[in-house]
């Protein structure tokens, strides 16, 4: 099969990454794929770095000339490569792939949707949807009911397929989990709690560092917290002045950017997704889920698809994410039911299913 994969995203974030991963599983099951994305941007970048064969052209254009001459040359590309089908996984260029499906009739056209926000149900977004793609992808079950409801989409026409995680790189590691601990000097008795996301306010970083202090005031003396993050929107600074202003420099560490992040987190007792809102693909989530280090998280995006109730907790509530971490801290049966959901979950998590999930879609449009 020929794919195109359009990756028109500037900064290599969770739908950069569910896009460009897909690509790379497609190649290694042998398949034909080219990547589309943006000149000069990080996603291009790391798709290079990944070795995927990638076209750069400006899919964002917004000038009538540009779109003109930017219709003109993905015609030339349709008919040079020859897909089978095309995935748009951003909006810009989605009505022009929109119009060649029209045009040419030689593809099959799929929009897979792991924004942020629901699309509006307006009359061109029906027709693109609804008419002209022949099938959309969903990572999330709030935007799939959204397609169901606003849409009126017939379900035959509608996947939800949350995405998928390397399990090769991302697995329990006793040795690596051992290691780390020691090189950050946490002991055996130590409960070592982690954030895994870059440093920005949507991730909730302030939260946790506050659910922290709460219980460390409360007298939970072997909490320790892991941030593996660094700077993005938010400052390192900045977050090392929450840190300081809320007592916990002392039982705090913050990584920056290290290459063994599969190591790092199988340090973790307990993982924690503290985002305030966004995670409609969650790839750090599963990353720890991955790893067998319970996880608990706010109840937004994919993030109640993936854990189990007792997991969740509101988006901002301090009190009722200290609480979950007292309890997991406290409650070895938790932790274990935390342990065997997440497990479960996997089984249909895996690159594998990811990929099987994704080609019975792509080969039900042939």
């Amino acid at each position: 099969m020929r794919c195109i994969q359009v990756v028109n995203v500037r900064w290599f974030n969770a739908t950069a990454w569910y896009a460009m991963f897909l690509g790379r599983l497609l190649i290694e099951a042998g398949h034909e794929v080219l990547v589309l994305g943006l000149p000069g941007t990080l996603s291009a970048r790391k798709g290079e770095e990944w070795g995927l064969p990638m076209k750069l052209m400006d899919l964002n254009t917004a000038t009538p000339w540009g779109i003109a001459a930017l219709y003109a040359e993905l015609k030339g590309l349709v008919r040079e490569f020859r897909p089978d089908v095309v995935n748009c996984h951003r909006g810009e260029s989605f009505l022009l792939w929109g119009l060649l499906r029209k045009e040419l009739g030689s593809f099959g056209l799929v929009r897979t949707r792991g924004d942020q926000r629901l699309p509006k149900a307006n009359f061109v977004n029906r027709w693109l949807h609804n008419d002209v793609s022949d099938a959309v992808i969903t990572t999330n079950s709030p935007m799939t009911r959204h397609f169901l409801d606003a849409f009126g989409m017939a379900p035959s026409r509608l996947h939800e397929i949350l995405g998928g995680v390397d399990t090769t790189a991302f697995h329990p590691d006793a040795e690596a989990r051992e290691r780390i601990r020691a090189e950050l000097g946490y002991g055996e008795h130590d409960f070592v709690v982690g954030l895994l996301g870059r440093f920005d306010r949507v991730k909730g970083q302030l939260e946790l560092i506050k659910a922290v202090s709460r219980l460390r005031r409360e007298g939970a003396g072997s909490l320790r917290l892991l941030l593996l993050g660094f700077d993005s929107a938010t400052p390192e600074a900045t977050v090392r002045g929450w840190i300081a202003e809320h007592g916990v420099e002392d039982v705090t560490t913050i990584t920056g950017k290290r290459p063994d992040i599969p190591a790092c987190l199988n340090a973790l007792d307990l993982g924690v997704v503290a985002s305030l809102w966004s995670e409609t693909i969650a790839r750090a989530a599963l990353e720890i889920m991955a790893t067998g280090v319970p996880l608990i998280g706010t109840d937004v995006g994919v993030m109640p698809d993936l854990l189990e109730p007792a997991a969740l907790f509101p988006a901002g509530d301090v009190e009722a994410m200290a609480l979950r971490i007292r309890a997991a801290m406290t409650d070895p049966s938790l932790m274990t039911a935390l342990r065997e959901g997440q497990c479960r979950r996997m089984g249909g998590l895996s690159e594998q299913a990811f990929l099987t999930h994704t080609l019975a879609v792509y080969e039900g449009l042939r």
